[in-house]
Parts: C-alpha cells; sequence; structure tokens
C-alpha cells in the first residue's frame, strides 16, 4: 500500500480482529463500483500494557513496515492528546477528546498542519446516553459526524456484528487519510476510556 493509494480513498472500512489480548485491527479499501470491502490497506495494533496509550499502523498484518501511528502525551488523563505521526516520526496532527462536551455525548477534536479544527460528536444523542449509563448496551451501534466550518469532514459508522466494523466516509478531499484512519480506530480502541 502506498500513501497516494490511501489518499484516494473516499470509503475506508475498519475491523476489530477478535483478540484476547491485544487490540488489532484491519484497515481496507472499498470498491467504489460495488461499495464491497477490498484490499487491506492497513494493521493497526495497540500496545500492550504501554505506559502511554500507544498505537502503530503498519502496511500489513506482517508488522514489518511500519505506516503511521499515535500515542498520548499523557499517562493517564480523560481529555488527553494523541500526536499522530508518520513512520519517520514526523506529526501528521493531533486528537482529543473533549472531556467536557463528551459528558453526554462523545466528542473528539482532531487538528491538521494548516487546516481549522475538526470536531466529530456522536450523532445520536440517546444512544451516547444509553451506551454511557447501561453497560449492557455499550455494545450499541454509533455514527460520528465529523465537521470543519460546519462542512461534513468524514464520518464514522458502528455497524451491528459480532466483530466491531465501521464505515468510514471522507468527504473532504483534502483531509489527510492517516489522520481519519488514526482517528477511526481510537474511536474503538479509546472510546470507552
Amino acid at each position: 500500500m502506498t500513501l497516494d493509494t490511501l489518499q484516494a480513498q473516499q470509503h475506508l472500512i475498519v475491523r476489530q480482529r477478535i483478540r484476547l489480548m491485544v487490540n488489532q485491527y484491519e484497515v481496507h479499501s472499498v470498491d467504489p463500483a460495488t461499495g464491497e470491502e477490498a484490499g487491506i490497506l492497513a494493521f493497526a495494533q495497540q500496545k500492550r500494557l504501554a505506559f502511554k496509550e500507544q498505537v502503530t499502523l503498519y502496511t500489513d498484518d506482517t508488522k514489518q513496515t511500519p505506516l503511521l501511528g499515535f500515542k498520548a502525551r499523557q499517562v493517564i488523563d480523560l481529555g488527553a492528546t494523541y500526536d499522530v505521526t508518520d513512520v519517520n516520526g514526523q506529526p501528521i496532527g493531533l486528537f482529543r477528546k473533549s472531556f467536557a462536551a463528551s459528558l453526554f455525548r462523545s466528542t473528539w477534536v482532531l487538528e491538521q498542519p494548516g487546516y481549522g479544527e475538526i470536531t466529530g460528536q456522536e450523532r445520536n444523542q440517546w444512544v451516547a446516553i444509553l451506551r454511557r449509563f447501561v453497560d449492557s448496551l455499550s455494545w450499541l451501534p454509533y455514527h460520528f459526524d465529523f465537521t470543519i466550518q460546519g462542512r461534513p469532514a468524514f464520518s464514522v459508522v458502528r455497524k451491528w456484528g459480532l466483530r466491531d466494523t465501521y464505515q468510514v466516509s471522507i468527504h473532504d478531499p483534502s483531509l489527510d487519510r492517516r489522520l481519519v484512519v488514526a482517528m477511526a480506530v481510537a474511536l474503538d480502541a479509546l472510546q470507552s476510556r
């Protein structure tokens, strides 16, 4: 997978692999003709027992070639900032959970250099409240809409199923897809924290 291939994508599917001790995710392209899942673009693994939350994305599940990663700046913080970097450690952007705004509906803020703030929030407040306050309903699907200056930037929809599966639709062609992929993986890996 090349960066140009990833940047050309308008739709992605992020699928969690079922593993006992580690979070792993596959990021797939979507065939524009059929809308079906196509080839794997990236593979993510959340570092186990890390002092700071950290996820590395690779070009595939052999984990030989890193693509990007994100890591928390702080050790434990409800509003932690996560830096997203490329394979050489150069910044791509960052994201953070807006703790106060997330009390009743999860809200995330992303920043891409040279761009304004991108804000993502759960679309359905009632589903958000149910997932938060009724533990047995935490599996409910959810839909995040991310906007920049009132314009749609991208969306992430958690689908029903045994494995967590997310459909990502990118509306703003200028967005760095690596930042979008990092946020989509983070919604599963970090959402309940």
